[in-house]
């Protein structure tokens, strides 16, 4: 690499690190192009993105970023997994890597926290930011609902009544008419 593309190559690496909440470790060495394509497109289907790193100029960007990364996590054959929603990129590298035995989690960065594999994977158990989103726009509209039901019933209660009592003349009816008219002429 030329010192020019080393240089660009830093700063895209360092605005990757300044705009992630969570960027997660791994060693993809053994995968296939068409594994690492398969990856990247999961990764972009839930707004995250991957990238192959060199691990000296990886920690020349993350010390830019003031991004703390333990030695460990730039060793060997480096790619990192980044998005704005940390949950996300930890999901989707954590079930790829079940599937993929060549593929491991070795860590991660979420908010300027340190995490290890193991808490990555429980990372991943959670749920996404656009879930968390859905739970609780569902529960901010429950109460609405509820109080249209609510609103409601007095309403239909109301029909069921008149209905009931509706019907029940129209019985009465019948039956005067049945006893009236059919039975006097047999």
């Amino acid at each position: 690499m030329l010192r020019s593309q080393k240089q660009s190559f830093v700063a895209e690496l360092e605005g990757v690190c300044r705009s992630s909440d969570g960027v997660v470790f791994t060693h993809y060495h053994g995968l296939t192009v068409a594994q690492i394509s398969q990856l990247r497109r999961s990764l972009r289907a839930n707004n995250a993105g991957f990238k192959v790193v060199k691990n000296t100029l990886f920690k020349i960007a993350a010390g830019n970023a003031n991004l703390t990364i333990e030695d460990h996590m730039s060793k060997g054959p480096v790619a990192i997994a980044y998005s704005a929603d940390p949950v996300a990129a930890a999901k989707v590298v954590v079930d790829f890597a079940k599937n993929n035995d060549s593929f491991k989690v070795i860590g991660g960065v979420v908010n300027s926290d340190v995490l290890s594999a193991a808490d990555i994977v429980n990372l991943s158990k959670l749920p996404s930011m656009d879930e968390l989103r859905g739970k609780i726009i569902g529960l901010l509209q429950a109460p609405a609902a509820k109080l249209v039901s609510i609103m409601q019933a007095p309403g239909s209660q109301v029909a069921r009544v008149i209905g009931a009592y509706a019907a029940k003349k129209i019985e009465e009816l019948l039956s005067f008419v049945w006893t009236s008219f059919v039975c006097k002429q047999n």
